[in-house]
């Protein structure tokens, strides 16, 4: 049996402090994650000079292995000890430089001399590892926010606040790196700078580290699990085995899986689309900014909102909108009017914001969900098999985007390519993520099970228990040091 300690007395309540910190965490995982996901696949094939293909291939496979580290990374962060510091946030600090100088190792421009079986090897290895240590910090990450707050609507703000870190990431790097990796040929058309995306990503690991420092010292992790016999006795592969017949996990595992999908694809297409169908690289960066601005106007909101509809309700609107905007997207031919289909994908990224500012609270009501059906509290565990999930997505949008470019005619090492490849690339950034977004929303309407009130069900559940557990004697107050006066 699982019990939850409560933390010492003198340790501040929950505030805006706490929200900010978790902002900062978001915010250095995605300096070196919205980094790959944009331009990795680019600097693949136009700089080390391999094809899509071979690179989505690699990614594929890189990212299919990792997800299965991650499972295992939530394991072992579960069996960690709740140290001085909690058993979350130290984690940040003990792999957030190794994660930074991986992520830079990524964007070596001198592999681009490389024999092709060197290339392969290179790209290969230093992507694995790379996103091996980036488990090691993001595993962690995501589980604290269950344990900083045991309140469905403080949880709330922690997801939103963590998508307005991925927002800050997100801005810097869409509007400056396309303007540093792009210029034009003496014919005007669009070509890469090899040497800056490895300086960029030197800049962003330095970032991404002092960010990691900031989550840790501002964060406090206020619920702590006490692990009685039956927990401790209970292997991986039944917990894997109970999650498995957690509806809940089940369908917000596939929702993740078709989302990552979609999102990936349009992010791993924005820099072909940019530079091929509009023949504008430099516009990606006016582009991009716009697309981040419906996260920060929805930023005051998006708590309030799932307040009032719940986080299920709220989510199969906007995402649903987001799926019709794409698909009509598809069929209109926008190749001279690149405005129009900035502000077609700006209404739809409203839609898209709702959902993606509370996804990580969704996993909070699965994490108590499971609990209620278990008397487990596995944490760690519940988050990397959602993680797991986000990898397998990403790993099929890197494979596919590869695949992808290949089917339509892409030739790596330029950007003139055939009137085919270029209406291609444009379907690919519009009616797949389209088709993608739309079966997410239908996840969420038919199979998903958390409703706003079967999750203030659950709350009031777990306060009951937890109570009754104290009053029984099963639960240890005090005997977990949190930290406290903001130290």
């Amino acid at each position: 049996m699982t019990s939850t300690a409560a933390p010492p007395t003198g340790t501040r309540p929950f505030g805006a402090r706490d929200k900010i910190g978790y902002a900062f965490g978001d915010l250095a995982n995605d300096f070196s994650f919205i980094l790959a996901a944009i331009f990795l696949m680019i600097f693949y094939t136009n700089v080390v000079g391999i094809s899509a293909a071979v690179a989505g291939t690699i990614m594929l496979v890189v990212r299919f292995v990792d997800a299965f580290i991650d499972v295992a990374v939530g394991r072992l962060v579960d069996r960690s000890k709740t140290g001085p510091h909690g058993r979350f946030r130290p984690w940040l600090v003990r792999f957030g430089i190794p994660v930074a100088i991986a992520s830079v190792l990524m964007y070596y421009y001198g592999a681009s001399g490389f024999s092709s079986g060197g290339k392969v090897a290179y790209v290969a290895v230093t992507y694995m590892l790379w996103s091996v240590l980036y488990s090691t910090v993001n595993i962690p990450y995501g589980s604290m926010a269950a344990v900083i707050s045991p309140d469905p609507v403080d949880r709330s703000s922690l997801s939103v606040f963590r998508t307005f870190g991925a927002f800050v990431a997100n801005l810097a790097l869409s509007f400056t790196v396309p303007l540093l990796i792009f210029t034009k040929d003496t014919h005007g058309k669009t070509q890469v700078v090899p040497q800056a995306f490895f300086y960029i990503a030197i800049v962003c690991a330095v970032l991404s580290v002092i960010a990691y420092f900031a989550c840790y010292s501002m964060s406090v992790e206020r619920v702590h699990v006490v692990t009685g016999p039956r927990s401790e006795t209970l292997g991986m592969g039944k917990t894997l085995a109970s999650l498995g017949k957690n509806r809940a996990m089940l369908a917000i595992v596939v929702a993740a899986l078709l989302l990552l999908i979609a999102t990936m694809l349009v992010g791993a297409m924005t820099s072909y689309l940019w530079a091929i169908y509009f023949n504008n690289g430099a516009m990606q960066s006016a582009a991009a900014s716009l697309a981040l601005v419906p996260t920060l106007l929805l930023l005051p909101f998006a708590t309030q909102l799932a307040r009032r509809f719940g986080k299920r309700e709220v989510s199969i609107l906007g995402v649903g909108a987001a799926a019709v905007i794409y698909i009509v997207l598809s069929v209109v031919p926008l190749q001279q009017s690149p405005w129009s289909f900035v502000l077609a994908t700006f209404v739809a990224g409203i839609g898209l914001g709702v959902f993606n500012m509370l996804v990580w609270a969704f996993i909070t009501d699965v994490i108590d969900h499971q609990e209620v059906l278990t008397a487990q509290r596995n944490d760690g565990v519940v988050y990397s098999v959602y993680s797991w999930a986000r990898k397998v997505g990403q790993a099929l949008a890197a494979g596919i985007g590869g695949w992808a470019l290949g089917w339509v005619g892409y030739k790596a090492g330029t950007t003139a390519q055939s009137d085919g490849t270029v209406h291609g690339i444009y379907l690919l950034s519009t009616l797949v993520p389209g088709v993608l977004y739309a079966l997410v929303a239908l996840v969420l309407l038919l199979w998903y099970p958390l409703s706003k009130r079967l999750v203030l069900e659950n709350a009031a559940t777990l306060n009951k228990r937890h109570q009754e557990s104290a009053i029984a004697g099963d639960t240890i107050f005090g005997d977990v040091v949190g930290e406290t006066g903001g130290k």
